[in-house]
C-alpha cells in the first residue's frame, strides 16, 4: 500500500471526519423525525378530537361500540358560552377550542379570584363550550368540559347534566395521570355510574356536590348530593370534588347553568 493510500484511510478514520459523518447522520435523523412529526400530527390531532367526542357520546350514553364516531357527534349541538353573563357566543369557534391553552392567552383567559378558586386553576378562559343534546325540539342533556388538578395530574373530563342544570347524568374523565390502582378508580364503571341521578344544587347557586370520605349513608338527607369516596385516594376525590363545584359554581358555568334552570322553571 502506497504512503498516498495510507494516508488517504488515515484522513477517512480521523477524529474531525468521524465527527462530521455523525454530525450529518444527526442533521438527517432530525430532519426524518421533525418530517415524521409535521406530517402526523393533522393525524394524531384529529384522533384527539375523535376520543373527546367519545367520551363526550359515552357520558351523555349514546356512543355505540362500532358506530361512526363523527355521525353519532353530528346529533349533538355544539356552542361557546361566555361564561361571565351565560350567554352564547359566536366570537370564536368552538372548533379546535382548548380551553387550558386559552386560560394562558391575555385576552382569552382571566385570573380567577382566589376565593373563587376552590378547584386552584388560577385562570380560566373566558369563553367555553358546551354540547347539549335534544329530543323532538327540548333540551335533554347538558355537557360540559371540566379539569383542575387531582393528585398527580390535571384532570380533564366531562360533566352531563339533565335538563334542569342540576341532575348529574354522567361524569367522564378522559385525561389524568392518578395512581394506578387507586385514583385511576375514577375510571371505572361502578364508581362513575355512583355518580348518576345525584344533585348539583341544594339550592341557590353554590353548588353542593361532593365526594365524601368513606361509604355515602343512604338514609341521610345529604346522600342526594354525595358519590363514595374512593379508598386510598382521598386527594383524588377532593380534587374531583373541587373541579365540579368550580366548573358548576358562579365562577364557572354558573350563570350558564341558573339561565337554564331558570327557564327548565318557566316550562313547568
Amino acid at each position: 500500500m502506497s504512503d498516498a493510500t495510507v494516508k488517504s484511510v488515515r484522513s477517512r478514520d480521523s477524529v474531525a471526519n468521524t465527527l462530521l459523518v455523525a454530525a450529518a447522520l444527526s442533521l438527517v435523523c432530525s430532519i426524518l423525525v421533525a418530517s415524521t412529526a409535521i406530517i402526523l400530527k393533522p393525524m394524531q390531532q384529529r384522533n384527539e378530537d375523535l376520543y373527546r367526542q367519545q367520551i363526550i357520546l359515552d357520558v351523555a350514553g349514546l356512543y355505540e361500540p362500532g358506530a361512526n364516531i363523527e355521525n353519532l357527534f353530528a346529533g349533538i349541538e355544539t356552542q361557546m358560552v361566555e361564561l361571565a353573563t351565560g350567554h352564547y357566543t359566536d366570537a370564536i369557534s368552538a372548533e379546535g377550542f382548548d380551553a387550558i391553552a386559552a386560560a394562558k392567552d391575555a385576552e382569552l383567559g382571566i385570573n380567577i379570584p382566589a376565593e373563587d378558586d376552590t378547584a386552584s386553576i388560577r385562570r380560566r378562559a373566558r369563553l367555553s363550550p358546551v354540547y347539549l343534546v335534544r329530543r323532538e325540539n327540548a333540551l335533554n342533556q347538558i355537557i360540559l368540559p371540566v379539569y383542575g388538578p387531582g393528585l398527580w395530574s390535571t384532570m380533564r373530563g366531562f360533566l352531563s347534566l339533565g335538563p334542569d342544570g342540576s341532575t348529574v347524568r354522567g361524569l367522564r374523565f378522559y385525561e389524568h395521570a392518578e395512581t394506578p390502582g387507586l385514583g385511576d378508580q375514577i375510571d371505572k364503571a361502578e364508581w362513575r355510574a355512583e355518580w348518576v341521578g345525584k344533585q348539583v344544587f341544594e339550592s341557590g347557586d353554590q353548588p353542593h356536590i361532593e365526594v365524601v370520605r368513606g361509604s355515602v349513608d343512604e338514609n341521610s338527607n345529604e346522600a342526594i348530593y354525595q358519590v363514595d369516596g374512593i379508598s386510598g385516594a382521598t386527594l383524588t376525590g377532593r380534587g374531583v370534588t373541587n373541579l365540579v363545584r368550580y366548573w358548576t359554581g358562579p365562577h364557572g358555568f354558573g350563570p350558564f347553568l341558573k339561565r337554564i334552570r331558570a327557564e327548565a322553571a318557566e316550562n313547568d
